[in-house]
Order: structure tokens, then C-alpha cells, then sequence
């Protein structure tokens, strides 16, 4: 039985259609199976299907004027695509933060999770809430036995090695101990870390670099907040994953950049 790859990447885009000249290249440049974005800020009505067309990537997308929004793009079909929870709890807003579907017999789940203000805000709560629903619906809808990707914008360092300074995070909502334990809880149902399986030590590996802190990247003052979670079916078959940072520094970026993986895959 031959061997393929399944290269999958993630990246919180903040705003697609400003960062079109960082993303069409990047897709042209990688040989990617699957592309999940966060943050497209745009509504479905006006979003830049025909420049993604053009290079003969296939999407799916849901969105809200000027904030959330996800996709995924792929050279080929994707199939059974939903969007939200469709739990009793969904939200409005639900439906452009989180993108299921299925490419190549991969199950894709594409999140983008709330940031949540602060740690004494409701919205913390709510982001709480949310790690406990993905949970749910992993134990509803899949089977840990199954191939299965879960990646996106955890908004989630894991462990200290993830940001810088995180003596100083403890109270931030995306280094808070509560919100730590969400997010591994949720890991729990069969989900391992694909970047910290093949970098368990590496120090300053970040996704994300606040615009407002001067020279973040040569400073190395950054975030591990975005992700790709798979199941043991494809985690025994990683043979790669890294962030490209190139990205961060074009003219015009994202304040995240790309992560990427690729799986080695029978059939």
C-alpha cells in the first residue's frame, strides 16, 4: 500500500482580505492539503472567493462583518461541512468560530476560540464554556479512533515554555490556570499536541506577536496560542511540524503566522 502526505497549516489571518498578498503566495509556495483561517473578518457575501478560485483551491467559509470568521481551503472536495456547535447553547456568533468538515477521509475541525477580556470578564466564563463544548462535541460526533484533526486559534498557551515572561501571565485569560486546564481537558477526550510531540523542549516557538510590542520577534516576546491537535491514528504517522515565521515579517501582517504539519498516510 503507497505512502502519501496530508500537509495540513493553521493561521489566524485577521482579516483575509488584507492579507491576500500574504496568503495566496503562501499557498503557492506549499504543497497544502488543507489550510484552516481564523479571523477572516469578512462576511460570506464578500468573501474573496474567486482569488482563491483562480488558484484552484476549493473553500469553505462562514463569517461576520469586521470580526470572526473561519475557512478552509483545499485543492480538493470537502465534504461534510458544518458550522457551530449545534448544541443548545450556540450563539450567534458560533457558526463563524467554528468550521467542521471532512478532506481526503481526515476529519478537520477548524476553531476559533474566544479570547475572552479578562479573567473577572463574562466572556472568560463563556471561553471556559467552550473548551467544555468542543469536548462534548468530540464525544458526540467522533470516535478518538478515527483520523482527526482539531486546530486553530486555541487562544491557549499550554505550559510555561509557550510565552514569554508567563511569571507575569498567570492572570492573563489566555496563560490562566483555569483556562489551562480547559484546554487539556479537552485534549483529554484523545488529542495530543502535535508541535510539542516533535519540539517537547524547544523554547521560544510562538505563533503570535502583539503589534504593539516594538521589535516582538528579535525580542522573542510572543505566544504559542495557535494549534494542531490530532488523534493517535495520525499523530503516529507526524513527521513534521513548525511555525514559519516569515510570514510576521512581511509588510502588512498578521500579528499570527502560519503552523503547519505533515502526515505520512497509507492508502
Amino acid at each position: 500500500m503507497k505512502k502519501h502526505k496530508f500537509n495540513l497549516a493553521t493561521f489566524n489571518v485577521n482579516g483575509l482580505r488584507a492579507r491576500l498578498h500574504i496568503v495566496l503566495p503562501w499557498l503557492q509556495e506549499n504543497d497544502i492539503d488543507c489550510l484552516c483561517l481564523q479571523e477572516t473578518k469578512v462576511q460570506d457575501s464578500d468573501f474573496p472567493a474567486g482569488a482563491f478560485s483562480s488558484i484552484g483551491m476549493n473553500l469553505a467559509f462562514k463569517g461576520q462583518k469586521a470580526y470572526n470568521g473561519v475557512a478552509v481551503v483545499s485543492p480538493h472536495d470537502i465534504d461534510n461541512v458544518a458550522y457551530g456547535f449545534g448544541d443548545s447553547m450556540d450563539e450567534p456568533d458560533d457558526p463563524a468560530r467554528l468550521l467542521t468538515c471532512r478532506i481526503q477521509g481526515i476529519d478537520i475541525i477548524n476553531a476559533y476560540v474566544p479570547q475572552g477580556r479578562a479573567v473577572d470578564h463574562p466572556n472568560f466564563q463563556k471561553k471556559l464554556a467552550w473548551f467544555k463544548r468542543l469536548r462534548t462535541l468530540l464525544e458526540t460526533r467522533y470516535q478518538y479512533s478515527l483520523k482527526l484533526v482539531c486546530c486553530g486559534d486555541m487562544n491557549v498557551a499550554p505550559e510555561p515554555i509557550d510565552v514569554y515572561a508567563p511569571e507575569k501571565k498567570l492572570n492573563h485569560v489566555c496563560f490562566h490556570e483555569a483556562v489551562r486546564k480547559a484546554f487539556k481537558d479537552c485534549l483529554g477526550w484523545g488529542l495530543s499536541d502535535c508541535f510539542r510531540l516533535l519540539h517537547p523542549d524547544e523554547p521560544d516557538q510562538y505563533t503570535f506577536y502583539d503589534y504593539r510590542i516594538p521589535r516582538a520577534i528579535e525580542r522573542r516576546l510572543g505566544w504559542r496560542i495557535d494549534h494542531i491537535l490530532a488523534t493517535d491514528a495520525l499523530c503516529q504517522n507526524l513527521r513534521e511540524c513548525s511555525i514559519d515565521i516569515r510570514p510576521r515579517k512581511m509588510q502588512k501582517p498578521s500579528d499570527h503566522t502560519f503552523l503547519k504539519a505533515e502526515f505520512s498516510l497509507k492508502g
